[in-house]
């Protein structure tokens, strides 16, 4: 079984200048690596629309990383801008991944119909935002687990659908 490679990143302005740990962080790259996916790096952003993009692009263009996932900056606060950071630099949106966590996690509490998480491509590689709060990326890494291999392996190139509806 081919092993993917992910990155992390967590976009905030609070964990970016020190006064606040990178719990969201930390959470996702944990979950990630049960999921069997190696988080080869993890980063910290502050919520700069500009700055990230230009991270996401970083990133998407080592051509050894399958997976982006942020946690952050997905929210209605005046400086969440990661899911605009992610449309500027995404080919293609997979609209169906952000309405599933948000159907999913709605069940759980009323604020998910205000999330704003993007997935899409960027070349071979798949960006997924991921909310700020650990109980909601849990959440949201727990709807989107049973596809994730199978994205990251067709994104890859290879189409075949065995086992697969």
């Amino acid at each position: 079984m081919e092993r993917f490679r992910a990155v992390v990143i967590t976009a905030s302005d609070s964990a970016a200048n020190g006064t606040k740990r990178d719990i969201s962080g930390q959470v996702l790259r944990d979950g990630l690596t049960l999921a069997g996916i190696d988080v080869v790096e993890a980063a910290i952003c502050a919520d700069d629309r500009l700055e990230l993009a230009k991270m996401l692009r970083a990133y998407g263009d080592r051509g050894d990383v399958h997976l982006i996932a942020t946690t952050g900056g997905t929210g209605l606060g005046p400086r969440d801008v990661t899911p605009e950071a992610t449309l500027d630099v995404i080919d293609r949106e997979i609209p169906g991944i952000p309405e599933a966590m948000r159907m999913q996690t709605l069940a759980k509490t009323p604020f998910a119909m205000i999330a704003r998480q993007v997935a899409g491509t960027y070349g071979n590689t798949l960006i997924i935002n991921f909310p700020g709060s650990p109980k909601a990326v849990i959440e949201c890494l727990d709807v989107v687990k049973p596809v994730l291999e199978h994205t990251l392996r067709v994104l890859n190139g290879n189409t075949e659908h065995e086992g697969q509806r």
